[in-house]
C-alpha cells in the first residue's frame, strides 16, 4: 500500500519481469462512501425486483396466504441466492460492476478467500434472520424473569426489616432491574450498533455493513483515478449521526434522572402523609374519577363523529390487526396506525411493523390525539 488513500496489489509475474529491477505496478485507490452506497443501493434494487418476482411465483403456486406468511423467508432466500451466484463464487455483484468497485481483504489486499466470502454472506443474511426469530422469545423469557425477580425484591422490602446498608444495596439492584425491564426492547435491539457502524463508515469510507467489518472486507476502485479527479466522502453525515446519537443519549439520561427524582419525591410525600391517605385527595380528587386501565380514551366506534374526525370514514378508521374501529389509535415510526393495545401486544412478541416489517419499538409508538 503506497499510502492511506491507495492500495498497491502485486504486479503480475512474467518472464520479462523476473529480471527487471522496477516491476510495473498499478495504484487502486480506496472506494469512497458515495460509490459504496450507490453500489449497495443498486444491489438492493435488483434483489427487491427479484423478490417481487419470486413472491409472485409463490403466490401463483401456493396462494396469497402462504406467500404473505413467508415474506421474510422468501426475501432472505432470494438475497442468499443472489449473493451465492455472485460473491460466493468469486464474481462481482451487479452493483459492484455498475460502480467499478472490487472487494479486497483489508489485511492482505488480495481478493477475498472463499471462507471470508461465505462468512460474509452468513453474517449478512442468515445471522440477522436467525436473530429476528430468536429475539422475541428471548425478550419474553427475560421479561418474565425480571418481573418475578422484581416482585420478590419488592415483597422482601415490605415484609422484612433489613440493615440500612443492605436495604440500599437491594433498592439499587431493584432500580437496575426495573430500568432493564422498562427499556428491554431498546437494550436488546441492534439499531444502536448499526447507527454507530454507519457513523464510522461515513468518516472512514470503509465497512458499510457490520458483516464487512467483521470479516475485514473493503472496496477499491477497479480503474485508475486521475490526479485532478477528487473523490468526496460523506463526513458531514457522520458528524450529524454522531450529534444525533449524543443528543439521544443526553435526552435518555435526563429522562432517567427525572424519573429517579420523581420517585424520590413520591417517597417523601408518602413519608409525610403516613400511608398516603392524607394526600390522596390532592392527587386524585373525587370529581375526577379514575378510568380502568383498559378503557380507551378514544373509541372511534362510539365517537365516530367527534373523535379524530380528520381520519377519513370507512376502512381507514379500522385497525388492520383487529379489523375493528380504532381504540386509542397509535402510530409507529413507519407511519402506520393501529389500536394501542393491538400494536403494543404485537411489538412485545415481534418488534416490527405488521404491515411493512420495519423495526417498531414499544417506546417509540406515539398515540394520536385531537
Amino acid at each position: 500500500m503506497a499510502s492511506d488513500e491507495s492500495t498497491q496489489p502485486p504486479a503480475p509475474s512474467s518472464s520479462s519481469s523476473k529480471h527487471s529491477d522496477r516491476p510495473t505496478s498499478h495504484f487502486f485507490p480506496w472506494a469512497t462512501s458515495p460509490d459504496i452506497i450507490r453500489s449497495h443501493e443498486k444491489d438492493a434494487y435488483i434483489t427487491g425486483t427479484l423478490t417481487t418476482q419470486v413472491q409472485s411465483i409463490v403466490r401463483t403456486l401456493r396462494g396469497a396466504r402462504f406467500a404473505h406468511a413467508h415474506t421474510d423467508a422468501i426475501k432472505n432466500l432470494t438475497e442468499l441466492l443472489y449473493l451465492s451466484l455472485t460473491t460466493l463464487i468469486g464474481n462481482r455483484t451487479l452493483g459492484e460492476e455498475y460502480c467499478d468497485v472490487v472487494q479486497l481483504e483489508d489485511d492482505s489486499l488480495r481478493l477475498p478467500a472463499l471462507a471470508r466470502r461465505a462468512g460474509y454472506i452468513f453474517s449478512c443474511i442468515l445471522m440477522p434472520w436467525t436473530l429476528q426469530r430468536i429475539l422475541p422469545a428471548f425478550r419474553r423469557r427475560l421479561r418474565a424473569k425480571l418481573e418475578r425477580s422484581i416482585a420478590r425484591k419488592q415483597a422482601k422490602s415490605v415484609y422484612f426489616s433489613k440493615e440500612e446498608q443492605q436495604k440500599k444495596r437491594q433498592n439499587l439492584a431493584l432500580k437496575f432491574q426495573m430500568y432493564i425491564l422498562d427499556h428491554l426492547d431498546s437494550l436488546t435491539s441492534l439499531s444502536p450498533i448499526y447507527a454507530v457502524n454507519l457513523a464510522a463508515f461515513y468518516f472512514t469510507g470503509a465497512y458499510y455493513h457490520i458483516s464487512k467489518r467483521l470479516w475485514g472486507l473493503r472496496y477499491v476502485f477497479s480503474k485508475k483515478i486521475g490526479e485532478s479527479e477528487e473523490r468526496i466522502g460523506y463526513e458531514v453525515l457522520g458528524v450529524l449521526m454522531v450529534l444525533q446519537i449524543v443528543v439521544q443519549g443526553v435526552v435518555h439520561a435526563k429522562h432517567v434522572v427525572e424519573s429517579i427524582h420523581e420517585e424520590t419525591q413520591s417517597k417523601e410525600r408518602q413519608d409525610f402523609g403516613g400511608d398516603g391517605n392524607h394526600l390522596k385527595s390532592v392527587y386524585n380528587p373525587p370529581s375526577v374519577p379514575s378510568l380502568p386501565p383498559n378503557t380507551p380514551r378514544y373509541d372511534l366506534a362510539l365517537d365516530a363523529g367527534t373523535a379524530l374526525n380528520w381520519i377519513p370514514a370507512g376502512q381507514q378508521r379500522k385497525c388492520t390487526l383487529c379489523l375493528e374501529p380504532f381504540k386509542d389509535p397509535s402510530v409507529s415510526t413507519c407511519g402506520h396506525v393501529f389500536c394501542w393495545i393491538c400494536i403494543r401486544d404485537w411489538v412485545r412478541e415481534k418488534p416490527e411493523c405488521p404491515l411493512c416489517r420495519q423495526e417498531a419499538l414499544g417506546s417509540k409508538i406515539l398515540p394520536l390525539r385531537g
